[in-house]
């Protein structure tokens, strides 16, 4: 497996030092921003995560290799292809085999991470069960893999497109344990609280390490949700973007949208109809996610993996 990956410069001095190192996602990038906020905000988070303590390892797939960390050239390439796949645990396979430009979910950064040794990752939302999962079966493959995959995962909880009661009693059955921080409430992506609450909450970047650190240790393979929700400034009003997701579930529902193509058409279609303020949300969010992440790292490298 080592055969597939490369690393960056950076990231490879941090492994060889023994410092604390970040994992971020790449369809973010590509998929989740339009082009240059995209790269400028991947820029600015990397940052963010340096200036915390940590290094960055933005991980993509690029040439056939797992790229752990990328080069201003890469990110760009990421942010301004149309052709970047997006990339899950399905998709793996074929997209290093094919030599394609593959940007990495939450479900395939997680891989990625584990592969190379990354405890920590930092995205914007983890991927959930879908409305009308009843009968559709649409449910994000992120959630198999925090069942069984051993990386703790950042986020600002699901995105309110998604039925997040049913997410939170997905995650329930496989066992992984759902944190918040700041706050009991579960957050909702866009607004700070779904409704729902988080299974136990931990405030410091030590108690969550210790309490990441002793369940690995226990043997309970598998991740953790660390939902950090978004600062009270940034966070868009609860009706108001509820409402709007309404309108776009709705507007995808008519156009035949389905399967991976669901998510970011409503998060374009949410950013059209609240005027680009969804996306402010979004960039905060992410940043603040990123310093929560690097300070758990730190806090976790400092503790015997043993």
């Amino acid at each position: 497996m080592q055969s597939f990956l490369l690393f960056s410069p950076e990231v490879a001095a941090a492994r060889t030092a023994g410092k604390p190192v970040v994992a971020l996602e790449s369809t973010i990038i590509s998929h989740g921003m339009p082009y240059p906020q995209n790269v400028q905000t991947a820029r600015e988070v990397e940052q963010v995560i340096r200036d915390a303590g940590a290094v960055p390892a933005t991980i993509a797939i690029i040439g056939g290799k797992i790229c752990v960390g990328l080069s201003e050239e890469q990110l760009e390439l990421l942010g301004s292809s149309p052709d970047a796949m997006k990339v899950s645990r399905r998709d793996l396979a074929y997209v290093l085999s094919q030599k394609r430009l593959g940007a990495t979910t939450v479900a395939a950064t997680m891989i990625c991470a584990q592969l190379a040794g990354i405890e920590v990752f930092v995205t914007g939302g983890i991927g959930g069960v879908h409305r009308g999962a009843e009968t559709s079966f649409d449910i994000s493959a992120d959630l198999q893999e925090l069942a069984h995959t051993s990386v703790a995962v950042v986020c600002a909880g699901v995105k309110s497109i998604l039925d997040i009661g049913l997410t939170l009693e997905y995650l329930e059955t496989n066992g992984v344990p759902v944190v918040s921080v700041g706050q009991p409430g579960f957050p909702a992506f866009f607004t700070r609280d779904s409704g729902f609450k988080a299974d136990f909450q931990l405030d410091t970047p030590e108690e969550q390490a210790a309490f990441i650190r002793t369940k690995w240790q226990l043997g309970l393979l598998g991740g953790v949700v660390v939902s950090n929700p978004v600062p009270a400034e940034s966070a868009m009003p609860a009706e108001e973007i509820n409402a709007i997701i309404q309108q776009a579930l709705g507007e995808a529902n008519q156009q035949g949208v389905k399967g991976k193509a669901v998510t970011p058409f409503l998060l374009s279609r949410i950013k059209e109809l609240t005027g680009g303020r969804s996306l402010a949300t979004n960039i905060a969010l992410v940043k603040h996610n990123a310093l929560v992440g690097a300070r758990m790292a730190v806090a976790l490298n400092a503790l015997p993996s043993t």
